[in-house]
């Protein structure tokens, strides 16, 4: 349990000496670049699906004719 303990003490102290934390100006911005392409994305998808659903109802209704 102290070889535990002992990782977890030494992994928080790294990242408060050792790892350079991005400016809270910078967080927010890339933040709002992400939820903006993660919407595009999602759009994308549903469109894609949607025409994919579509043309392959044509093509059973086709097949049933």
């Amino acid at each position: 349990m102290t070889k535990v303990v002992n990782y977890i003490s030494e992994a928080f102290e790294e990242l408060k000496s050792n790892v350079t934390w991005p400016e809270w100006s910078e967080v927010q911005h890339l933040t709002v670049v992400v939820a903006v392409f993660s919407v595009l994305f999602a759009l994308a998808t549903w469109g894609v699906d949607t025409v994919f659903a579509k043309v392959l109802g044509v093509f059973f209704n086709w097949l049933k004719a």
